[in-house]
Protein backbone atom coordinates (compact mmCIF):
# COMPACT_ATOMS: atom_id res chain seq x y z
CA UNK A 1 0.00 0.00 0.00
CA UNK A 2 1.11 3.59 -0.82
CA UNK A 3 -0.20 6.93 -1.55
CA UNK A 4 0.10 6.61 -5.14
CA UNK A 5 -2.39 3.27 -5.37
CA UNK A 6 -5.44 5.65 -6.58
CA UNK A 7 -3.48 7.27 -9.61
CA UNK A 8 -4.40 5.24 -12.02
CA UNK A 9 -2.52 4.59 -15.60
CA UNK A 10 -0.22 7.62 -14.04
CA UNK A 11 3.51 5.05 -13.69
CA UNK A 12 5.32 7.92 -15.63
CA UNK A 13 4.00 10.74 -13.42
CA UNK A 14 4.37 8.89 -10.20
CA UNK A 15 7.83 8.39 -10.88
CA UNK A 16 8.60 12.20 -11.13
CA UNK A 17 6.81 12.88 -8.31
CA UNK A 18 8.48 10.03 -5.85
CA UNK A 19 11.58 10.91 -6.82
CA UNK A 20 10.90 14.58 -5.76
CA UNK A 21 9.49 13.43 -2.98
CA UNK A 22 12.37 11.15 -1.58
CA UNK A 23 14.77 14.17 -2.70
CA UNK A 24 16.58 12.26 -5.39
CA UNK A 25 19.01 15.16 -7.42
CA UNK A 26 17.21 17.50 -8.84
CA UNK A 27 13.46 17.01 -9.11
CA UNK A 28 12.48 18.88 -6.37
CA UNK A 29 10.92 22.53 -7.27
CA UNK A 30 9.22 24.80 -4.79
CA UNK A 31 6.21 24.91 -6.97
CA UNK A 32 4.61 22.37 -9.25
CA UNK A 33 1.73 22.71 -11.80
CA UNK A 34 -0.13 19.68 -12.32
CA UNK A 35 -2.34 19.25 -15.50
CA UNK A 36 -4.13 16.76 -17.17
CA UNK A 37 -7.65 16.06 -18.72
CA UNK A 38 -10.73 15.86 -16.28
CA UNK A 39 -11.05 12.76 -14.13
CA UNK A 40 -7.18 11.65 -14.45
CA UNK A 41 -6.17 12.89 -11.17
CA UNK A 42 -4.88 16.21 -10.98
CA UNK A 43 -6.07 16.45 -7.13
CA UNK A 44 -5.23 13.11 -6.13
CA UNK A 45 -1.85 13.15 -7.09
CA UNK A 46 -1.31 16.58 -5.54
CA UNK A 47 -2.41 15.12 -2.68
CA UNK A 48 -0.93 11.77 -2.93
CA UNK A 49 2.31 13.88 -3.25
CA UNK A 50 1.59 16.32 -0.63
CA UNK A 51 1.38 12.90 1.89
CA UNK A 52 4.54 11.66 0.68
CA UNK A 53 6.38 14.91 1.10
CA UNK A 54 5.09 15.20 5.21
CA UNK A 55 5.97 11.15 5.40
CA UNK A 56 9.34 9.82 6.64
CA UNK A 57 8.91 6.95 3.92
CA UNK A 58 8.50 9.19 1.02
CA UNK A 59 4.61 8.25 0.99
CA UNK A 60 3.78 4.38 3.03
CA UNK A 61 0.25 5.41 2.71
CA UNK A 62 0.08 4.04 6.23
CA UNK A 63 1.50 6.38 8.93
CA UNK A 64 0.08 9.17 10.39
CA UNK A 65 1.58 11.75 8.20
CA UNK A 66 0.11 10.05 4.97
CA UNK A 67 -3.35 9.68 6.23
CA UNK A 68 -4.01 12.91 7.50
CA UNK A 69 -2.52 14.02 4.61
CA UNK A 70 -4.51 12.61 2.56
CA UNK A 71 -7.52 12.69 4.85
CA UNK A 72 -7.17 16.76 4.44
CA UNK A 73 -6.34 16.82 8.00
CA UNK A 74 -2.86 17.07 8.40
CA UNK A 75 -1.86 20.62 10.05
CA UNK A 76 0.94 21.75 7.05
CA UNK A 77 -1.16 20.55 4.04
CA UNK A 78 -3.65 23.02 3.02
CA UNK A 79 -6.57 22.36 0.18
CA UNK A 80 -8.26 24.33 -1.54
CA UNK A 81 -11.09 23.29 -4.05
CA UNK A 82 -13.42 26.07 -4.85
CA UNK A 83 -17.11 25.44 -4.79
CA UNK A 84 -17.69 28.84 -6.46
CA UNK A 85 -16.91 30.20 -10.27
CA UNK A 86 -13.61 31.48 -8.98
CA UNK A 87 -10.71 31.89 -6.62
CA UNK A 88 -10.51 35.73 -5.37
CA UNK A 89 -7.54 37.95 -4.41
CA UNK A 90 -8.96 37.17 -0.54
CA UNK A 91 -8.77 33.71 -0.22
CA UNK A 92 -5.29 33.53 -2.25
CA UNK A 93 -4.15 36.04 0.39
CA UNK A 94 -5.12 33.56 2.68
CA UNK A 95 -2.92 30.92 1.57
CA UNK A 96 -0.55 33.13 0.90
CA UNK A 97 -0.25 33.97 4.65
CA UNK A 98 -0.35 30.31 5.30
CA UNK A 99 2.40 29.79 3.07
CA UNK A 100 4.98 32.05 4.82
CA UNK A 101 4.56 29.63 8.29
CA UNK A 102 6.95 27.11 9.35
CA UNK A 103 5.89 23.84 9.57
CA UNK A 104 4.24 22.88 12.56
CA UNK A 105 5.07 18.64 12.59
CA UNK A 106 5.98 18.27 9.10
CA UNK A 107 8.70 18.44 7.01
CA UNK A 108 7.25 21.68 4.63
CA UNK A 109 4.57 23.82 4.66
CA UNK A 110 2.23 22.41 1.33
CA UNK A 111 -0.20 24.21 -0.31
CA UNK A 112 -2.40 22.66 -2.80
CA UNK A 113 -4.78 24.21 -5.18
CA UNK A 114 -7.37 22.20 -7.26
CA UNK A 115 -8.69 24.84 -9.21
CA UNK A 116 -5.78 27.32 -9.73
CA UNK A 117 -7.63 27.62 -13.67
CA UNK A 118 -10.03 29.66 -11.41
CA UNK A 119 -7.84 32.22 -9.80
CA UNK A 120 -8.77 35.74 -10.93
CA UNK A 121 -6.36 38.25 -12.08
CA UNK A 122 -6.18 40.07 -9.00
CA UNK A 123 -5.46 36.83 -7.10
CA UNK A 124 -3.04 35.55 -9.58
CA UNK A 125 -1.36 38.31 -8.61
CA UNK A 126 -1.06 38.01 -5.28
CA UNK A 127 0.19 34.15 -5.94
CA UNK A 128 2.90 35.63 -8.37
CA UNK A 129 4.90 37.28 -5.24
CA UNK A 130 4.50 34.06 -2.81
CA UNK A 131 5.84 31.79 -5.97
CA UNK A 132 8.52 34.14 -6.92
CA UNK A 133 9.98 34.80 -3.52
CA UNK A 134 9.19 31.61 -1.74
CA UNK A 135 9.38 29.95 2.37
CA UNK A 136 12.49 27.46 2.04
CA UNK A 137 10.15 25.12 3.17
CA UNK A 138 6.72 25.81 1.34
CA UNK A 139 5.89 23.59 -1.71
CA UNK A 140 2.67 24.86 -3.73
CA UNK A 141 0.86 22.44 -5.81
CA UNK A 142 -1.47 23.71 -8.77
CA UNK A 143 -3.68 21.39 -10.65
CA UNK A 144 -5.35 22.60 -13.86
CA UNK A 145 -6.75 21.15 -16.86
CA UNK A 146 -3.91 22.61 -19.23
CA UNK A 147 -1.01 24.81 -18.47
CA UNK A 148 -2.67 27.24 -20.53
CA UNK A 149 -5.40 27.65 -18.35
CA UNK A 150 -2.95 29.00 -15.47
CA UNK A 151 -1.29 32.77 -16.28
CA UNK A 152 2.01 32.54 -17.78
CA UNK A 153 3.93 34.79 -15.67
CA UNK A 154 3.07 31.63 -12.68
CA UNK A 155 3.26 28.59 -15.24
CA UNK A 156 6.56 29.74 -16.03
CA UNK A 157 7.98 29.56 -12.42
CA UNK A 158 6.78 26.11 -11.96
CA UNK A 159 7.84 22.55 -12.63
CA UNK A 160 5.46 21.16 -15.04
CA UNK A 161 3.59 17.39 -14.67
CA UNK A 162 1.11 16.20 -16.75
CA UNK A 163 -1.31 13.75 -16.62
CA UNK A 164 -2.26 11.11 -18.87
CA UNK A 165 -6.09 9.98 -19.86
CA UNK A 166 -6.26 6.44 -18.12
CA UNK A 167 -6.82 3.54 -20.72
CA UNK A 168 -10.34 1.95 -20.18
CA UNK A 169 -8.48 -1.39 -19.09
CA UNK A 170 -6.51 0.22 -15.90
CA UNK A 171 -10.13 2.26 -14.80
CA UNK A 172 -11.95 -0.62 -15.38
CA UNK A 173 -9.33 -2.61 -13.03
CA UNK A 174 -9.44 -0.13 -10.39
CA UNK A 175 -13.86 -0.02 -9.96
CA UNK A 176 -13.15 -3.74 -9.49
CA UNK A 177 -10.54 -4.04 -7.60
CA UNK A 178 -10.99 -0.83 -5.15
CA UNK A 179 -14.89 -1.11 -5.37
CA UNK A 180 -16.15 -4.43 -6.02
CA UNK A 181 -17.78 -3.29 -9.16
CA UNK A 182 -19.08 -6.48 -11.35
CA UNK A 183 -16.38 -6.88 -14.16
CA UNK A 184 -18.93 -6.18 -16.80
CA UNK A 185 -20.50 -2.91 -15.11
CA UNK A 186 -17.16 -1.86 -14.73
CA UNK A 187 -16.07 -1.86 -18.45
CA UNK A 188 -19.02 -0.51 -19.29
CA UNK A 189 -18.69 2.54 -17.00
CA UNK A 190 -15.16 2.85 -17.76
CA UNK A 191 -15.91 2.87 -21.25
CA UNK A 192 -18.44 5.63 -21.04
CA UNK A 193 -16.46 7.85 -18.66
CA UNK A 194 -13.69 7.22 -21.63
CA UNK A 195 -10.92 7.76 -18.57
CA UNK A 196 -12.88 9.83 -15.90
CA UNK A 197 -11.86 7.59 -13.05
CA UNK A 198 -14.77 9.65 -10.85
CA UNK A 199 -17.40 10.10 -13.37
CA UNK A 200 -16.80 6.02 -14.16
CA UNK A 201 -17.40 5.39 -10.52
CA UNK A 202 -20.21 7.57 -10.38
CA UNK A 203 -22.08 4.94 -13.90
CA UNK A 204 -20.86 2.34 -11.99
CA UNK A 205 -22.60 2.87 -8.48
CA UNK A 206 -25.06 4.89 -9.41
CA UNK A 207 -28.42 3.45 -11.10
CA UNK A 208 -29.71 7.12 -11.84
CA UNK A 209 -26.66 8.73 -13.28
CA UNK A 210 -26.73 6.30 -16.12
CA UNK A 211 -30.50 6.67 -16.76
CA UNK A 212 -29.46 10.36 -17.17
CA UNK A 213 -27.26 9.60 -19.53
CA UNK A 214 -29.00 7.66 -21.70
CA UNK A 215 -31.18 10.01 -22.09
CA UNK A 216 -28.63 12.63 -23.07
CA UNK A 217 -27.65 10.11 -25.37
CA UNK A 218 -31.34 9.98 -26.83
CA UNK A 219 -31.90 13.16 -27.61
CA UNK A 220 -29.56 13.98 -31.45
CA UNK A 221 -32.42 11.98 -33.05
CA UNK A 222 -35.10 14.13 -31.42
CA UNK A 223 -34.08 17.81 -32.89
CA UNK A 224 -35.68 17.70 -36.16
CA UNK A 225 -37.81 20.68 -35.57
CA UNK A 226 -37.15 24.27 -33.74
CA UNK A 227 -39.63 23.03 -31.17
CA UNK A 228 -38.27 19.71 -30.35
CA UNK A 229 -34.85 22.44 -29.79
CA UNK A 230 -36.52 24.36 -27.42
CA UNK A 231 -37.98 22.14 -25.56
CA UNK A 232 -34.91 19.81 -25.36
CA UNK A 233 -33.02 22.59 -24.13
CA UNK A 234 -35.22 23.53 -21.54
CA UNK A 235 -35.35 20.07 -20.42
CA UNK A 236 -32.05 19.76 -19.94
CA UNK A 237 -31.34 22.92 -18.05
CA UNK A 238 -34.42 22.51 -15.63
CA UNK A 239 -33.08 19.06 -15.32
CA UNK A 240 -29.37 20.17 -14.32
CA UNK A 241 -30.55 22.78 -11.96
CA UNK A 242 -32.99 20.65 -10.11
CA UNK A 243 -29.82 18.08 -9.82
CA UNK A 244 -27.57 21.05 -8.67
CA UNK A 245 -30.39 21.98 -5.66
CA UNK A 246 -31.06 18.55 -4.98
CA UNK A 247 -27.37 18.16 -4.03
CA UNK A 248 -26.56 20.69 -2.27
CA UNK A 249 -30.07 21.59 0.13
CA UNK A 250 -29.23 19.55 3.15
CA UNK A 251 -25.47 21.04 2.99
CA UNK A 252 -27.03 24.46 2.55
CA UNK A 253 -29.65 24.28 5.34
CA UNK A 254 -26.69 22.92 7.75
CA UNK A 255 -24.19 25.44 6.79
CA UNK A 256 -27.23 27.90 7.69
CA UNK A 257 -27.92 26.12 11.28
CA UNK A 258 -24.62 26.27 11.77
CA UNK A 259 -24.39 30.28 11.50
CA UNK A 260 -27.54 30.79 12.90
CA UNK A 261 -26.07 29.40 16.26
CA UNK A 262 -22.43 31.21 15.93
CA UNK A 263 -24.54 34.18 15.48
CA UNK A 264 -27.02 33.62 18.91
CA UNK A 265 -30.43 33.20 16.55
CA UNK A 266 -32.48 31.53 18.61
CA UNK A 267 -31.12 32.80 21.77
CA UNK A 268 -31.44 36.00 23.83
CA UNK A 269 -27.83 36.86 23.59
CA UNK A 270 -27.25 40.14 21.95
CA UNK A 271 -26.52 39.01 17.96
CA UNK A 272 -23.90 41.10 15.77
CA UNK A 273 -24.48 44.18 14.05
CA UNK A 274 -23.29 42.37 10.78
CA UNK A 275 -25.23 39.24 11.18
CA UNK A 276 -27.92 40.03 8.18
CA UNK A 277 -25.21 40.69 6.16
CA UNK A 278 -22.85 37.41 7.10
CA UNK A 279 -26.38 35.27 6.24
CA UNK A 280 -26.40 37.36 3.40
CA UNK A 281 -22.49 36.38 2.37
CA UNK A 282 -23.50 32.78 2.89
CA UNK A 283 -26.82 32.68 0.74
CA UNK A 284 -24.69 34.58 -2.10
CA UNK A 285 -21.91 31.53 -1.62
CA UNK A 286 -24.74 29.04 -1.56
CA UNK A 287 -25.99 30.47 -4.97
CA UNK A 288 -22.70 30.48 -6.62
CA UNK A 289 -22.08 26.49 -5.56
CA UNK A 290 -25.85 25.71 -7.03
CA UNK A 291 -24.57 27.72 -10.35
CA UNK A 292 -21.19 26.04 -10.83
CA UNK A 293 -22.68 22.26 -9.58
CA UNK A 294 -25.59 23.38 -12.75
CA UNK A 295 -22.75 24.14 -14.96
CA UNK A 296 -21.18 21.23 -14.08
CA UNK A 297 -23.65 18.72 -14.61
CA UNK A 298 -24.39 20.40 -18.27
CA UNK A 299 -20.69 20.17 -18.95
CA UNK A 300 -21.80 16.12 -18.65
CA UNK A 301 -24.34 16.71 -21.08
CA UNK A 302 -21.84 18.08 -23.46
CA UNK A 303 -19.24 15.54 -22.99
CA UNK A 304 -21.84 12.98 -23.52
CA UNK A 305 -23.07 14.85 -26.84
CA UNK A 306 -19.25 14.85 -27.93
CA UNK A 307 -18.62 11.05 -27.60
CA UNK A 308 -22.22 10.40 -29.47
CA UNK A 309 -20.99 12.56 -32.58
CA UNK A 310 -17.38 11.02 -32.47
CA UNK A 311 -19.19 7.83 -33.19
CA UNK A 312 -20.79 8.85 -35.76
CA UNK A 313 -18.13 10.58 -37.51
CA UNK A 314 -16.09 6.94 -36.25
CA UNK A 315 -18.57 5.19 -39.05
CA UNK A 316 -18.69 7.69 -41.55
CA UNK A 317 -14.98 7.74 -41.51
CA UNK A 318 -15.12 3.95 -41.91
CA UNK A 319 -12.34 3.58 -39.05
CA UNK A 320 -12.13 0.66 -36.75
CA UNK A 321 -11.97 2.42 -33.88
CA UNK A 322 -14.84 0.85 -31.14
CA UNK A 323 -17.88 2.90 -30.39
CA UNK A 324 -18.40 4.65 -27.25
CA UNK A 325 -21.51 4.47 -26.87
CA UNK A 326 -22.30 0.64 -28.65
CA UNK A 327 -26.31 1.33 -27.02
CA UNK A 328 -26.92 3.35 -29.42
CA UNK A 329 -25.39 1.76 -32.40
CA UNK A 330 -28.65 1.61 -34.35
CA UNK A 331 -29.17 5.35 -34.22
CA UNK A 332 -25.70 6.14 -34.41
CA UNK A 333 -25.21 4.53 -38.04
CA UNK A 334 -28.90 6.21 -38.91
CA UNK A 335 -27.58 9.52 -38.24
CA UNK A 336 -24.40 8.33 -39.79
CA UNK A 337 -26.31 7.61 -43.35
CA UNK A 338 -27.93 10.87 -43.28
CA UNK A 339 -25.00 13.59 -42.91
CA UNK A 340 -21.30 13.84 -43.98
CA UNK A 341 -18.05 13.92 -41.75
CA UNK A 342 -17.93 17.47 -42.74
CA UNK A 343 -21.22 17.75 -41.17
CA UNK A 344 -20.62 16.14 -38.43
CA UNK A 345 -17.64 18.21 -37.62
CA UNK A 346 -19.32 21.12 -37.52
CA UNK A 347 -21.74 19.67 -35.03
CA UNK A 348 -18.70 18.94 -32.78
CA UNK A 349 -17.88 22.32 -33.48
CA UNK A 350 -20.91 23.36 -32.44
CA UNK A 351 -20.74 21.62 -28.69
CA UNK A 352 -17.21 22.83 -28.46
CA UNK A 353 -18.81 26.66 -28.96
CA UNK A 354 -21.39 26.02 -25.90
CA UNK A 355 -19.04 24.33 -23.74
CA UNK A 356 -17.11 27.90 -24.26
CA UNK A 357 -20.27 30.22 -23.58
CA UNK A 358 -21.24 28.19 -20.33
CA UNK A 359 -17.54 29.13 -19.51
CA UNK A 360 -18.07 32.62 -20.06
CA UNK A 361 -21.40 33.10 -18.23
CA UNK A 362 -23.93 32.81 -20.78
CA UNK A 363 -27.44 32.24 -19.77
CA UNK A 364 -27.54 28.28 -20.17
CA UNK A 365 -30.73 28.20 -21.67
CA UNK A 366 -29.49 30.63 -24.11
CA UNK A 367 -26.20 28.58 -24.69
CA UNK A 368 -28.82 25.01 -24.97
CA UNK A 369 -30.47 26.34 -27.12
CA UNK A 370 -28.08 27.79 -29.92
CA UNK A 371 -26.59 24.47 -29.69
CA UNK A 372 -29.60 22.13 -30.32
CA UNK A 373 -30.65 24.43 -33.13
CA UNK A 374 -27.13 24.61 -34.51
CA UNK A 375 -27.38 20.43 -34.19
CA UNK A 376 -30.50 20.49 -35.95
CA UNK A 377 -29.57 23.01 -38.88
CA UNK A 378 -26.50 20.43 -39.46
CA UNK A 379 -29.22 17.79 -40.67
Amino acid sequence: MSVWDDLVGQEAAVAVLSRAAAGQGHAMSHAWLITGPPGSGRSNAARAFAAALECDRGGCGVCSSCRTALSGAHPDVTVVRTEQLSIGVDEVRTLVRRASMSPTLGHRQVLVVEDADRITERGADALLKAIEEPSPRTVWLLCAPTPDDVVATIRSRCRQLHLATPTHAAVARLLVERDGVDPAMASFAARAAQGHVGRARHLARDEASRIRRREVLQLPPQLTSLGACLRAAANVVTASAEEAITSTTERDAHELAELNEALGFGTKGARPRNAASQVKDLEDQQKARVKRLQRDGLDRVLSELTTYYRDILAVQLGTDAPLVNVEQDAAIRTLARRGTPAVTMRRLDAILAARTALETNVAPLLAMEALFIDLAEAL
